[in-house]
């Protein structure tokens, strides 16, 4: 080894490698935390619709496109408030685009449970959609910001293991309160204010959260992105936790490759310039977006077309409304549990492969709820379906958040993620008829067929051992 090796100076690590030798800290937790119940309410709203389907039906003697315009007005919301929240997120900082979309979530929601007629219940659901429709894409933005890369699966986990506390919540709040009227008030305008309730708080709490680091460098904001990364290596000095040497480009998934000169390149300078679909489609990203988009395309038709038709799939089974919603808020108790499940496996299994296997156990399971003749068959299939459905959904968020640069990665994984909107929003228009003509197992074996076309797309368009990109958008190992 020559004396200039032997005397070159390592350069200056980045904002993005310092990060990534942090311990988990308690911020790291709190953040989590936070994040983490304002996904249960976006779990809440997303089954919201479909839960009381029936009910609304019934109180306002809806048509079946009625029905169908009900269920799929959020979705359509939500599908323009990925695109316009991920863009907004990129620019203004995701701290900013968090507390915006819960502000219009909740004043929507709002407004719904005072809904006169279907008309205003439709448009406050999809104005309600535009709100929370980007809560996901920003929550899997920031927590892929703010984490440890050896850790973020995991912890991301956790974060989903709460949000999806929601569906149940919202199954068994609604068999609780549907059959009531507390203050002479219908129950289900109640379970629309209770949204609105519990987002305010998020939006209180979230007031507290900094902005991330990696996305201030990488908009050339140096010194606020230091002042805050140094906080948090000060905090794990505080606790006596050791820093490590930072690993090296490798080991961010989001950036901070040095450059000769010395100094860390801020995370998204090697993004191509120029319009967003042609950095989407560049020669390093290109196959990557493909591979997003057809995991956000199908993976709505397993995922939200459980959900959403579960309710009237059993009725179809001959259940009534008390009694569907019953075995609904049941099966639902999956959802968390899957999430729950998903925690050890997140670090230990290839991300692709995981989504894969599961999507593949969606497509059996719901087979099995389809042709289910009792109901403790109908109970066991279907909390099979949500527990293998979430373990898919817990590291699908990983999976996608993982494979943009910071300077990008809202709105690139918010415009993938507004198309399974897009998808959710004509699910009751394509799957229902389905239903009607074709019965339960029809409609699962649709279902089915989805699931096995996703898990090819990400097994085949995956490059072996790397489930992300760095800022240049080469492949990486998985953490």
């Amino acid at each position: 080894m020559s004396d200039d090796t032997l005397g070159a100076v390592r350069p200056a690590p980045s904002v993005a490698e310092r990060l990534d030798r942090l311990p988990v800290l308690p911020t790291h937790r709190r953040i989590t935390t936070v994040i983490g119940i304002g996904l249960l309410f976006d779990m809440y709203e997303n089954n919201l619709s479909g839960t009381l389907s029936q009910v609304l039906r019934t109180d306002f003697a809806l048509t079946a496109t009625d029905v169908k315009l009900v269920l799929a007005s959020v979705f359509l919301g939500q599908f323009f408030g990925a695109i316009l929240m991920g863009r907004l997120a990129d620019r203004l900082g995701r701290r900013r685009a968090f507390l915006v979309n819960l502000a219009i979530y909740s004043f929507f929601s709002l407004a719904g449970a005072f809904s006169p007629s279907v008309g205003w219940l439709i448009a406050t659901r999809f104005l309600a959609g535009i709100g929370i429709g980007a809560e996901q894409t920003l929550s899997d933005s920031y927590l892929a910001d703010m984490l440890p890369a050896r850790h973020r699966g995991r912890l991301m986990a956790w974060a989903y293991t709460l949000g999806f506390c929601g569906v149940p919540a919202v199954g068994l709040t609604a068999m609780w309160l549907v059959p009531l009227a507390p203050f002479g008030v219908a129950g289900w305008r109640w379970l629309f204010a209770l949204g609105a309730a519990g987002s305010a708080v998020v939006w209180a709490w979230r007031r507290g959260l900094f902005e991330s680091p990696r996305w201030l460098a990488a908009v050339g904001r140096r010194a606020e992105a230091e002042a805050l990364t140094a906080r948090l290596e000060a905090e794990a000095r505080s606790l006596g936790k050791p820093l490590t040497e930072p690993a090296g480009r490798d080991a961010d998934p989001s950036g901070g490759a040095p450059e000769p000169g010395g100094r860390g390149v801020d995370p998204g300078s090697a993004v191509p310039s120029g319009p967003f679909l042609r950095q989407l489609f560049s020669p390093g990203l290109r196959r990557r977006t493909v591979q997003c988009w057809l995991l956000c395309l199908l993976s709505t038709v397993g995922y939200y077309g459980f959900g959403t038709l579960a309710p009237l799939v059993l009725a179809a089974k001959g259940y009534d409304v008390v009694q569907g919603l019953g075995y609904t808020a049941t099966v639902f108790v999956g959802y968390p549990v899957g999430a729950l499940l998903a925690v050890p496996l997140m670090d230990r299994v290839e991300r692709r492969f995981l989504v894969a296997l599961s999507a593949l156990g969606m497509a059996v399971a719901g087979l099995g709820f389809a042709f289910a003749g009792s109901a403790s068959t109908v109970i066991a299939c279907g909390f099979a379906y949500t527990l293998v459905s979430n373990v898919f959904s817990s590291a699908s968020h990983v999976f996608l958040a993982e494979q943009y640069p910071t300077r990008i990665r809202a709105q690139a994984s918010g415009t993938a993620y507004s198309l399974s909107k897009l998808t959710a929003a004509a699910l009751p228009f394509a799957l229902l008829p389905v239903l009607e003509r074709g019965g339960p197992g029809t409609l699962f074996a649709t279902i089915a067929a989805a699931m096995v076309a996703l898990a090819a797309a990400v097994v085949l368009l995956g490059a072996r051992g790397a489930d992300r990109t760095d800022e240049a958008g080469a492949p990486v190992g998985s953490s």
